[in-house]
C-alpha cells in the first residue's frame, strides 16, 4: 500500500471541517473554509454578485465607525441596523449580515470602547449584542452584557432566536450573582421585557422556565392573559411533579391565581385539591356566584369527598353524593346490565380444562366464601343479585359459610346494595338481630359499606354502629370498628377520633381490634395530620408488649398511623423522628409505612430511592432481624411513583430487578406493587409479568400475582385476563387458597359487571383519591401475610377496596341536574403539553351517546359546540349549559 493510500486524514482544528470543492461551491453557509494545512492560505468562498455586494457594504459602514468624522456614526449604525433586522434566512442557516460581520467582532468591540458614552455608543452595544450571538465567549455573557449597556430599543424588533439566547444568558447571569451576593435589578427589569414577547409569540414554556431560574415565577400571573393562560397553566401543572419543594407548591399557587384570575374555578378547585389545602377549598367554593357552576364544584368536591357545609338542599345533594346509585342504576339500564350475574356466571367453569370428578365442583365452605366475595365485587351497586337479595331465604346462603365466612356473606349485603343508603338499611336490618355475633357482625359492616362516599343528614351508620363498639363479642366490635371506618373515610370527624381512640389506647383489647381501630380512624382522618390520635398510636406502641408488636395485626396500626400523613410530605417529620425511639423492630417497619404515606404520588425521585436501599440489605432472620420493611419499602416505590408516568415506567423495570435479586419478602411484595401501580389499567406488559409471576415456586408469590391480576382488571372486563384467570383456575384447581385467589380475582375484574374503576388517579389523571389509595393501600398491606389475615379469618378486609371503588362513567346533567344525552367522541388520551397551535388532546376517538363508560387512559369531549361544559374535564358527573353563540347548519342554510 502506497503512502498516500495509507495516510490518515487529520481531523480539523478548526471549527470548520475540511470540503472538497464541489461542497466549497455548494455551501452557501460558511464564509471561510479554514484547512488544516498551515501552509495553505485560507481560501474565500464565491459568493453570488449580491452577497459580494452585501459583504463590501458591511465592511465599508464597519470602516466609517472607525472613521474620526463622528458626523457618520449614526448613518451607518441605522444602515447596520436595518440590514441585521431585515435579512430574511432559512431556519437552518445563520443570516448572511451576521455571517460576515463576524469575522469583525473583535474590531467592533475596539471601536465601542473608544467612543465616548453617547446614544451611538449605546446603539452600537445593541449590534455588539447581537453579534455576540454568534461568537462563543467562554461563558462571558457578552449578548447579555451589551444589552443591558444598549438602547432602550424594543426587544421584540431583534427576533426570537436572539430573545431566546438572551434569556439563557440571563438565567446563568443570576444564578451566578445570586452566588456572589450581587443585585439582580437591571436582570430583572430586562426578564420582565423578555417574559411578555414569549408569551405573545407561544412560547409560554420560555416564558415559564425564565421566571423560574429567576426564582419569580409568583410575578406571572401579572403577564397572563385569556388567550394565553390555558396553556401557561397546563404546562405549569405538567411539570409540578418534577420539580422540588417548596417550587412544586408555588407552581400549583401561582396556576391557581391565574385560574381565579380567568375565573375559572373548576380548574382553580382541582388545583386547591391537589395542595391539599381545605381552607382554599373552601374559599374557592364559596367565591363561586353562579348557583349551576357551584354544583359543578360540589360534584368535583364529591368525587374526591371533601364535605363543605352549605344550606342549600341541592348542593348538599351534589356534595353528599345522594343520588350516586340513581345514576347509576340508570347507567346500568342504559347499558342494560342490570340482570344479576351468578358466580357461575363469572368462572365459566365449562370453558376450564378439568377433567371430572377431580372436586371441581365440591360444595367447600371455601369454594362458598369465594363466591360471596365474587357475588359481592360483581353485582356491586346493582340492588339485587340471585344469592342474597332475590332468593327466598338468603339465610340459606350465609350459613353455607362457616364463622367468619357468615360474616363477610352477610357483609356482601352492603356490596349489593352499594350507595343506595335507604333500601340497603331496610335490607340489612334485619340481620341486627340475629343471634349469630359473626352475622351480626356482618350486618354493622354492611351498614358501613353502603354508606360509603355517601353521607347523609341523619347520619345512620353513626346512630347505629356506635352502640355496638363497646359489646363484648370480637367479631361484633370488630364490624362495627370496619363499618365506622368505611362509612366516614376522609370526613375528619372529631367525635368519631373521641369513639375510636380510647380502644386504640386500651391494652386490654386484642391487637386486631386495636390495629383495626388504628386503621379505621387514619382513613376517616386521611391526610390530616391529626397530633391526638399520632400520639395515641404512639403512645400505643410503646406501651404493648413485644409478643403482642410482632403480631400480623400490628402492622394495622402503623398504617393507620401513615394514612395521617398521606401525600403530606414534610409535615411526617416530626412523627418519623420519633419512631427511631421505638427499639422494636415495628419502629423500623411503621418509619417506612409513614414515609411512604407522606410522599403518596409526588413521584419524589429521592424518596423512591431511599426505599429501594432499603431493599439493598440481607437481614438474617436466624439473628432475629425483621425484614416486614422491606416489603413496605416495595409497596412505597409504587406509591410515590404513581401520580407521575415517567416515574411509574421506570419503577416497573426496577421492580423487574428486584424480583431477579431480591430477598422473599421483597419478592411477595413486587406483584402487589404493580396491582397499586397499574389498578383498573391492564396493560399487556404487566398482565404477562403477573401471569409469569402466578406460576412462581414460591406460594406466597404466586397468590399475591393472582390477587395483583384482579387489581389490574379490577372493573374493566378485560378478555385477555379472563382468559388467564381461567387457565390459572384449571392449574390450580387441586390447591384451595390459589384457587381462592384466582376466584376473588375474576370476581374484581368483572367488578360491577365492567362498569367500575378502583384506580386512585382520576379527573383526566390529574388528582388522586386519598380514600380510594388507603382503601387499596390497607388491602394490600393485609397481603404482606395473606396467610395470617385474607387467607386466614380475616377475609373481610378485602371490603376496604369499596373506598376505591367508583363509576368510571361520564353523565352529562342539564341544568336541573337530570341526565341529558348527549353526543361524545371518546379516545386515548394525548399528552399536548408546549405543543404548537390548538393539538388534538384524543385520538383513534369513536363517537358515542352519553352516558358512557371511560377507561384509565380514554378522554372524552364533547363532538358539537350546541353545549358549553361547566367542567374542565369529561368525567362523572358534568353539568351542561347551552351555547349562546351556537348556530345550527340546518337552520343558517
Amino acid at each position: 500500500m502506497s503512502k498516500e493510500a495509507a495516510r490518515v486524514p487529520v481531523p480539523s482544528q478548526d471549527p470548520e471541517p475540511k470540503k472538497d470543492k464541489q461542497r466549497e461551491e455548494n455551501n452557501t453557509n460558511k464564509v471561510f473554509n479554514i484547512k488544516n494545512d498551515s501552509k495553505e492560505q485560507p481560501t474565500e468562498e464565491e459568493l453570488s454578485e449580491e452577497d459580494q455586494q452585501l459583504k463590501s457594504d458591511l465592511e465599508m459602514l464597519i470602516e466609517r465607525l472607525k472613521d474620526s468624522n463622528t458626523s457618520l456614526y449614526r448613518p451607518s449604525l441605522e444602515t447596520l441596523r436595518t440590514l441585521i433586522r431585515t435579512a430574511t434566512t432559512s431556519m437552518t442557516s445563520v443570516p448572511k449580515p451576521l455571517k460576515f460581520l463576524r469575522p469583525h467582532y473583535q474590531e467592533v468591540i475596539g471601536v465601542y470602547e473608544s467612543w465616548a458614552d453617547s446614544e451611538d455608543k449605546r446603539l452600537l452595544a445593541d449590534i455588539l449584542s447581537l453579534l455576540a450571538m454568534t461568537y462563543s465567549d467562554d461563558g462571558q455573557r457578552m449578548s447579555l452584557k451589551y444589552r443591558i449597556l444598549g438602547s432602550s430599543d424594543q426587544l421584540e424588533s431583534w427576533g426570537h432566536e436572539y430573545i431566546r439566547h438572551l434569556s439563557g444568558e440571563i438565567g446563568q447571569e443570576y444564578a451566578s450573582r445570586i452566588e456572589n451576593d450581587e443585585s439582580c435589578d437591571d436582570l430583572m427589569k430586562l426578564a420582565f421585557e423578555v417574559v411578555p414577547f414569549f408569551l405573545k409569540h407561544n412560547a409560554e414554556a420560555d416564558a415559564v422556565d425564565l421566571l423560574l431560574e429567576l426564582e419569580a415565577i409568583e410575578k406571572l400571573p401579572e403577564y397572563v392573559d385569556q388567550d394565553t393562560y390555558a396553556r401557561v397553566c397546563l404546562y405549569m401543572v405538567s411539570c409540578v411533579s418534577l420539580l422540588a419543594p417548596p417550587d412544586d407548591i408555588l407552581f400549583l399557587k401561582t396556576a391557581h391565581t391565574i385560574y381565579r384570575q380567568q375565573n375559572k374555578l373548576p380548574q382553580a378547585i382541582s388545583l386547591t385539591i391537589k395542595l391539599n389545602d381545605i381552607e382554599m377549598i373552601k374559599d374557592d367554593f364559596n367565591s363561586c356566584e353562579d348557583p349551576l357552576l357551584k354544583k359543578q364544584l360540589a360534584f368535583i368536591l364529591a368525587r374526591q369527598q371533601i364535605s363543605v357545609e352549605t344550606e342549600d338542599e341541592e348542593l348538599a345533594e351534589c356534595l353528599n353524593n345522594t343520588r350516586l346509585s340513581e345514576h347509576f342504576i340508570a347507567l346500568a339500564k342504559e347499558l342494560d346490565v342490570m340482570e344479576p350475574k351468578t358466580p357461575e356466571d363469572i368462572y365459566k367453569t365449562h370453558l376450564e380444562n378439568v377433567r371430572s370428578g377431580l372436586g371441581g365442583n365440591v360444595d367447600s365452605a371455601r369454594q362458598n366464601l369465594a363466591s360471596t366475595f365474587v357475588n359481592a365485587f360483581v353485582n356491586a351497586g346493582f340492588g339485587t343479585d340471585k344469592l342474597m337479595t332475590t332468593s327466598d331465604d338468603a339465610n340459606s346462603w350465609i350459613y353455607k359459610n362457616k364463622e367468619h365466612g357468615m360474616l363477610s356473606a352477610a357483609a356482601s349485603l352492603g356490596m349489593i346494595l352499594l350507595w343506595d343508603v335507604d333500601v340497603g338499611l331496610s335490607q340489612i336490618d334485619k340481620y341486627l338481630y340475629s343471634n349469630d355475633d359473626y352475622i351480626k357482625a356482618g350486618a354493622l359492616l354492611a351498614i358501613g359499606i353502603v354508606n360509603s362516599r355517601v353521607r347523609s343528614e341523619t347520619d345512620p351508620a353513626y346512630a347505629l354502629l356506635q352502640d355496638y363498639l363497646d359489646d363484648k363479642s370480637a367479631p361484633i366490635k370488630i364490624g362495627a370498628i370496619v363499618g365506622l371506618g368505611l362509612a366516614y373515610a376522609g370526613s375528619n370527624r372529631e367525635d368519631l377520633s373521641e369513639l375510636l381512640s380510647p380502644i386504640i389506647s386500651d391494652t386490654s383489647v386484642s391487637m386486631e381490634i386495636a390495629g383495626l381501630a388504628a386503621l379505621s380512624l387514619g382513613l376517616i382522618f386521611v391526610g390530616s395530620c391529626d397530633g391526638d390520635i399520632t400520639s395515641t398510636i404512639l403512645q400505643t406502641m410503646m406501651e404493648r408488649d413485644d409478643l403482642q408488636l410482632k403480631e400480623t395485626n400490628s402492622r394495622f396500626m402503623g398504617l393507620g398511623l401513615g394514612l395521617l400523613y398521606l401525600a403530606k410530605q414534610e409535615a411526617a417529620e416530626a412523627t418519623l423522628e420519633t419512631l427511631k425511639a421505638i427499639e422494636h423492630p415495628i419502629g423500623k417497619q411503621v418509619e417506612v409505612l409513614v414515609e411512604v404515606c407522606a410522599y403518596a404520588g409526588t413521584g419524589n425521585v429521592l424518596k423512591v430511592q431511599k426505599m429501594l436501599h432499603h431493599c439493598t440489605y440481607h437481614l438474617d432472620k436466624e439473628k432475629g432481624e425483621d425484614d416486614l420493611h422491606q416489603a413496605f419499602a416495595v409497596l412505597g416505590v409504587a406509591l410515590i411513583a404513581m401520580g407521575e408516568d415517567s416515574g411509574a415506567e421506570m419503577s416497573l423495570r426496577t421492580f423487574n430487578h428486584l424480583m431477579h435479586y431480591g430477598e422473599p419478602v421483597i419478592r411477595r411484595a413486587v406483584p402487589l406493587a404493580l396491582g397499586l401501580l397499574c389498578a383498573s389499567n391492564p396493560l399487556i406488559n404487566i398482565l404477562d409479568t403477573l401471569s409469569k409471576y402466578s406460576h412462581d415456586n414460591d406460594t406466597d408469590v404466586a397468590i399475591n400475582a393472582i390477587f395483583a391480576m384482579g387489581l389490574v382488571g379490577a372493573g374493566t372486563n378485560n378478555a385477555r385476563l379472563a382468559q388467564m384467570l381461567r387457565q390459572l383456575a384449571s392449574y390450580y384447581h387441586k390447591e384451595p387458597n390459589s384457587l381462592f385467589m384466582v376466584r376473588i380475582a375474576q370476581g374484581l375484574l368483572h367488578m360491577g359487571k365492567g362498569t367500575m374503576t378502583i384506580n386512585p388517579i382520576h379527573s383526566d389523571r390529574t388528582l388522586m383519591s386519598p380514600t380510594a389509595v388507603a382503601g387499596i393501600l390497607s388491602v394490600l398491606v393485609a397481603f404482606t401475610d395473606a396467610k395470617s389475615t385474607i387467607l386466614s379469618k380475616s377475609h373481610y378486609l378485602l371490603y376496604y377496596l369499596v373506598n376505591a371503588m367508583y363509576p368510571r362513567f361520564l353523565i352529562t346533567l342539564d341544568e336541573n341536574l337530570k341526565s341529558f344525552p348527549v353526543t361524545v367522541r371518546v379516545g386515548q388520551a394525548v399528552d399536548v403539553v408546549g405543543q404548537a397551535g390548538r393539538p388534538k388532546t384524543i385520538t383513534g376517538f369513536q363517537t358515542h351517546s352519553t352516558p358512557v363508560l371511560l377507561a384509565h387512559s380514554e378522554r372524552a369531549e364533547l363532538a358539537t359546540e350546541e353545549y358549553l361544559t361547566l367542567s374542565h374535564v369529561l368525567e362523572g358527573f358534568v353539568l351542561l349549559k347551552k351555547n349562546p353563540d351556537y348556530m345550527d347548519e340546518d337552520t343558517e342554510k
